[in-house]
């Protein structure tokens, strides 16, 4: 116990630090760990000997990963032929290899690119506007909110299981009282900006990163239970790796933006 609080501890001064930096520093991080996230993806579905197709999902990843507007880039190609030419490479992969390498195996590795990069890449479009550090903020403290607030719900009064087959010791009112303490997060920011963030869109926000945010909870852990493993990796002692730490991260960022509830 006391290792998670010292990692957790000096893991939150470093991320917040940075964070509140923004810029090159907060996009610099957030990179990192979408490359560090994609590795240990790649390990957890046993891929490490599967360089090639593993290198192509990294520069996808990368490619769909990085702020390439704020190092004054232009890349030649959208979101959407970034997907499709690497899921063409991989393709071509299979035939080259004679099916040593199959369809199964790239399909994961692309949704892995997909999955975390987009994810990774919606952390830094949000910081980077005007007013980024209020709703990047936003996000993460409703994404904490739920799940503290679903855990010590869950621990006074949870009796009904949430999903029992995926992760057991969620509870139906551990949900419920994550939602709202969710929403309670969302409302302290809009008495804070109400210029920035009607009443009527906090409560939208908290319910729905609420929401979503358990969805990716359980998306992760559905995944980690078909693995048979307790955690993606060992970066944080006491906390797992970092896909253990961004489950609903990945989930929650893309979804708020796609709402439109995020100005750009």
């Amino acid at each position: 116990m006391k290792q998670r609080i010292v990692t957790g501890v000096i893991a939150g001064i470093v991320f917040l630090t940075l964070l509140v930096l923004g810029g090159y520093w907060y996009a610099g991080l957030i990179v990192l760990l979408s490359v560090i996230g994609y590795r240990e993806y790649i390990q957890m579905n046993g891929f490490t000997s599967h360089k090639l197709s593993s290198f192509v999902g990294l520069v996808a990843l990368l490619l769909l990963a990085v702020p390439w507007d704020m190092l004054g880039i232009t890349l030649p190609v959208n979101t959407t032929a970034i997907i499709w030419l690497a899921m063409f490479v991989l393709l071509f992969i299979t035939v080259a290899s004679k099916n040593k390498i199959t369809i199964d195996q790239v399909a994961l590795i692309l949704l892995g690119a997909i999955y975390i990069g987009l994810g990774f890449y919606y952390m830094i479009s949000t910081r980077i506007p005007d007013h980024g550090l209020f709703w990047t903020i936003l996000i993460f403290v409703c994404i904490w909110a739920t799940d503290s607030g679903a855990y010590f719900v869950g621990s006074m009064v949870g009796k009904h299981p949430l999903w029992p087959q995926i992760s057991p010791k969620k509870s139906i009112e551990g949900a419920v009282g994550g939602i709202v303490i969710s929403m309670l997060a969302a409302l302290l920011f809009s008495w804070y900006a109400p210029e920035l963030l009607p009443i009527q869109t906090a409560l939208l926000l908290g319910i729905s990163i609420a929401i979503v945010g358990q969805i990716g909870d359980l998306i992760q852990s559905a995944y980690k239970r078909v693995k048979g493993i307790k955690d993606t990796g060992t970066l944080l002692p006491g906390h797992g790796g970092v896909l253990d730490r961004v489950d609903s991260w990945l989930i929650v960022f893309p979804f708020i933006h796609w709402l439109g509830f995020i100005p750009h």
